[in-house]
């Protein structure tokens, strides 16, 4: 048996603004889109444009309540090309939550406060 990677989930609240952020913050971009038919809920799937792999964002209408991520101790990683550009595209943002230097690293925290860590792609 081989099993490959196919998605990631998360879930937020507010569909259009997480769009919005990991498009300005990570270019990602919408690859498909489920909705189900009663409205219940929809599902988004956002590619990178280079891998298979993808992060799929549920929305729930009837969810109102912040999610619970616990001590939000589980995150997704991202490589970039370009490090220092990332940083200063990430700090004008607004959307640095941790920094850790002597690792060469930092996170960064979408709408819902899932963090997300940005490295350089030599790392990766």
């Amino acid at each position: 048996m081989k099993f490959s990677f196919a998605h990631n989930n998360i879930n937020v609240l507010n569909l259009e603004k997480s769009l919005q952020f990991y498009k300005e913050s990570l270019g990602l971009a919408e690859v498909r889109r489920h909705e189900h038919e009663n409205g219940d809920f929809i599902l988004v799937y956002l590619g990178d444009g280079q891998s298979k792999h993808t992060l799929e964002l549920t929305w729930l209408r009837d969810r109102t309540e912040p999610y619970n991520l616990g001590e939000n101790e589980f995150h997704l990683a991202f490589t970039v090309d370009d490090f220092d550009a990332a940083y200063e595209h990430h700090k004008k943002m607004g959307c640095i939550c941790y920094e850790n230097k002597e690792m060469g690293i930092y996170f960064i925290n979408d709408p819902d406060n899932y963090w997300l860590e940005v490295l350089p792609a030599r790392m990766g």
